[in-house]
């Protein structure tokens, strides 16, 4: 039986499917097709992704069942190569891991509704977020039925959209297939544009935060991790396919709102209006799956280190409260001063580097599991290499592309070393 507390495979499934598909598909094509319109090129930089995001579920599986603990980056990397690595990971998850990816579903949702409603869109985004933290600080039952209904809902539009993009013929698309796909791949802005595709495929490790609270998690967690992965990756290759075959290029160049645009196109105002309420409620199923993630990672944090102990306590019904909090405070800031482009990339890049570091984990695992206990990644390395290769191609292209978010990164990993170094300090001295 489960414990009362826990969640099965289907919610662990739902919860990897609402991180995943958030803003990121709705938003980040126009911005890639400022700078690579081949429609080869697009379908080459999604196809990428979901390798990419198949590759670090397999390695991210291997390590759930391994060290089978809450916490996702913090925890794996405190275990396989030094508690600062951890520490600097579980830093980055506090302040923009979840928190930057909720605050970029709410200012798509603002954007996408607020002008139907008649409130201004910060407004909307600040609510939204709000409502969503005070339910999941009810209860995990609570949380499951939040999450099971929203996702099961986003999926079915998209299924929806997906359809009645392939039956109704466009008027002009913006399919080109040419052969400009080959100097677009090496482009810096080919890798640019790869960067907001592997922020729309994050998510793909969403349960191994929650390890916990999953039944049987040496045997859902993988399966949960690769279905989900799986399934978005899918959806989003021809959701795209979609997108370009129904508009034309001109409409959706540097546009934020895709889907909305899409949306018109396909149902005209009226039934756009509606898909666009239908795409808002996708977005608050993953604003919901990172508002009861993301805290966990700061509530095993807080267990591991005094200065942050005050945010480790739990409700009777095992709800990190005091987490849940902070984080929605730490996305209110983000929301009201960045724009989506700033945080998206600048979020990205200290991301992708936690991840990159968390996959070499998996050969740390290797030499020490030698009793084939837990799942164990096929075809190792193959997975890991692909995962570690494209992960270097987009952190150095960044650097050179986007030195300012690129430098606001690795301030912010600077800032946690301080942080951790002071926590050290701050413990010996209530210690002593």
């Amino acid at each position: 039986m489960a414990r009362a507390n826990s969640i099965g495979f289907f919610t662990a499934t739902t919860i990897v499917v609402a991180n995943m598909i958030g803003a990121g598909i709705f938003t980040s094509l126009g911005f890639q097709l400022v700078d690579t319109t081949n429609t080869w090129s697009i379908i080459i930089l999604w196809s990428l992704g979901a390798l990419m995001a198949l590759c670090g579920a397999l390695s991210y599986a291997e390590l759930g069942t391994y060290w089978t603990r809450s916490g996702g980056e913090y925890h794996f990397l405190s275990k396989a190569f030094h508690p600062l690595l951890g520490y600097l990971s579980g830093w980055v998850s506090l302040t923009i891991g979840f928190s930057a990816p909720v605050a970029l579903s709410a200012m798509a949702l603002g954007k996408y509704v607020a002008p139907y409603l008649g409130v201004p869109d910060m407004i909307l985004a600040i609510s939204t977020i709000l409502v969503v933290s005070f339910l999941h600080s009810l209860s995990i039952k609570r949380s499951s039925i939040l999450q099971n209904t929203t996702t099961i809902l986003k999926v079915l539009l998209i299924l929806v959209l997906i359809y009645f993009g392939f039956a109704k013929t466009p008027e002009a698309s913006a399919f080109l297939w040419d052969l400009s796909w080959k100097e677009e791949m090496i482009l810096p802005a080919f890798a640019v544009s790869f960067v907001y595709v592997t922020f729309s495929y994050s998510g793909w490790n969403a349960a191994a935060y929650i390890v916990d609270e999953i039944h049987e998690s040496r045997k859902n967690l993988p399966r949960a991790l690769l279905l989900g992965t799986a399934v978005v990756s899918i959806l989003y290759l021809v959701l795209n396919f979609v997108f370009l075959r129904q508009n034309p290029l001109e409409d959706i160049q540097g546009q934020l709102e895709i889907g909305q645009i899409t949306a018109i196109s396909l149902f005209g105002e009226e039934g756009g209006v509606l898909l666009s309420f239908g795409i808002a409620l996708m977005l608050i199923s993953c604003i919901s799956a990172m508002v009861w993630v993301g805290p966990r990672v700061t509530q095993v944090l807080a267990e591991d280190h005094k200065l942050w102990s005050w945010f480790s306590v739990k409700t009777k019904k095992q709800v990190p409260v005091r987490a849940i909090w902070l984080q929605t405070t730490i996305t209110l800031l983000l929301l009201v001063t960045g724009t989506f482009e700033q945080v998206l990339v600048y979020s990205g890049f200290v991301l992708q580097l936690s991840a990159a570091l968390t996959v070499a984990g998996v050969f740390v695992v290797r030499r020490k599991n030698k009793s084939n206990g837990g799942f164990r990644s096929p075809l190792f390395p193959i997975p890991q290499l692909i995962f570690l290769l494209l992960s270097i191609w987009v952190l150095v292209y960044l650097v050179f592309a986007k030195p300012l978010e690129t430098g606001l990164g690795l301030l912010n990993l600077a800032l946690g070393f301080l942080v951790y170094t002071f926590d050290g300090f701050y413990s010996k001295k209530i210690s002593g």
